[in-house]
């Protein structure tokens, strides 16, 4: 073993986490990768079958990707890692396979920059991404939660309100002309200005369609409070239920961010017939690392769609300090956004993360067969009590609830 086995190995012993100030884990990148340099071989593959399941009843596949992709990806330092997802031969219908792409990044200037100059240094650093997945054939592409700027909503400032752009703009007319130039959905979560409605602020995913076109919008249905995540001093809980696009690559949805901790929202995007749940995200390791791996992988499996988890990378600091509601002292950033972009699939398997601290695109090719597979499989939709369920939530969303509590009669003997 290298001395970054040693010092992972040494840290664990002492029940210390990694400190590193660029967010690696223990001197690695991830925990797959810290896993395989850490393992002899066949040691590393029985538990990467346990960790990230089997596809098909085989371990997940590598994808090839295209020798000017790889060069882009090594000018531009990004972590760029490919996966297939296969499913079972049928007679009656071909395969379905759409090639999907995740982009996460850091912000490319510091947030003291000029606005303008933020903006424009975080559409120069994406340029070479997005190349690279129009070079990779990538069908399907989603960027990160609010990508074209710092997540400065823990800051309670309103200076940032000055990102918000309506849904055809900048934002969007720059990933225009990349969808039209690869034939490429493209997912673009912004900050929105709603212009129609008094320029009121929202968490919006616009999808751009592979000509260009606007095909719709959803906006973010959960919002946080919790630790630092002040986002309702920015906008509120959307208006827009759970709407499914369906693409020339099949049916998509967006479940933005915080709407991963809520199965209810999964499932909604499940009975609206989604094949691929979009999850664009801003969390940090502190918070919610620990839930990461699991949410969007408990969500796939569940509803019998793909599950695509994307997150930033990197600390981006505030020039004003800021407080939140934990009792912690006045702080100058979130923490550290730990990246960990990955994909889940039904059949409960997932490909390893991207890195926790560089930026990264993962693409995967999905046999959207497999859903249906899944579904026919487990019998999830038929075996669940739908109407055992609406019963009780029409019951709980009234003032005088009383839940189905039934209690031992003894308890009151005892106590008297």
């Amino acid at each position: 073993m290298g001395s970054n086995t040693d010092d992972a190995v040494a840290a664990a012993q002492n029940g210390q986490e990694n400190s590193s100030n660029d967010g690696s884990l223990c001197g690695f990148d991830s925990m797959h990768r810290l896993l395989q340099a850490s393992l002899p071989p066949h040691i590393f593959q029985e538990i990467s079958r346990v960790l990230i399941g089997l596809n098909c009843g085989r371990a997940l596949q590598t994808a090839a990707i295209p020798e000017p992709a790889t060069a882009l990806s090594s000018e531009h330092d990004f972590d760029l890692q490919a996966f297939t997802f296969n499913a079972q031969e049928e007679s009656l219908r071909e395969p379905r396979i759409v090639r999907v792409g995740l982009i996460q990044n850091s912000i490319a200037l510091p947030t003291t920059a000029p606005f303008a100059d933020q903006k424009k240094g975080i559409f120069q650093k994406l340029t070479p991404i997005i190349e690279a997945a129009g070079i990779s054939g990538v069908n399907i592409l989603c960027l990160q939660e609010a990508w074209m700027m710092p997540f400065a909503f823990c800051t309670r400032e309103k200076k940032w309100c000055e990102f918000a752009e309506p849904i055809d703009g900048e934002s969007t007319q720059f990933l225009q002309g990349f969808a039209r130039k690869y034939n490429m959905v493209i997912i673009n979560p912004i900050l929105e200005r709603d212009l129609k409605h008094g320029e009121v602020i929202w968490n919006t995913a616009v999808i751009i369609g592979n000509h260009g076109n606007i095909i719709g919008k959803h906006r973010k249905n959960h919002i946080p409070r919790v630790g630092d995540f002040n986002e309702s001093t920015y906008y509120m809980e959307g208006n827009t239920g759970h709407p499914v696009f369906e693409t020339a690559y099949g049916k998509i949805a967006v479940n933005i961010c915080y709407g991963r901790h809520h199965p209810l929202n999964w499932l909604a995007f499940g009975l609206n017939g989604a094949e691929i749940v979009f999850n664009p995200s801003a969390t940090v390791g502190e918070l919610s690392e620990p839930m990461w791996p699991i949410e969007a992988r408990n969500a796939a499996i569940a509803n019998s769609y793909f599950v695509c988890s994307i997150n930033r990378v990197g600390t981006e600091v505030f020039p004003n300090p800021f407080t939140s509601g934990d009792g912690k002292p006045q702080h100058s950033d979130f923490g550290h956004f730990y990246g960990s972009s990955h994909v889940s699939a039904p059949d409960s398997s997932c490909t390893p993360s991207l890195s926790r601290c560089r930026d990264g695109l993962l693409i995967s090719d999905m046999n959207l067969n497999l859903c249906r597979q899944i579904k026919d499989k487990w019998g999830f939709r038929m075996t669940a009590r739908y109407e055992m369920y609406a019963y009780l939530l029409s019951r709980y969303v009234k003032p005088d609830f009383e839940p189905q509590v039934v209690n031992d009669p003894m308890l009151e003997k005892r106590s008297s």
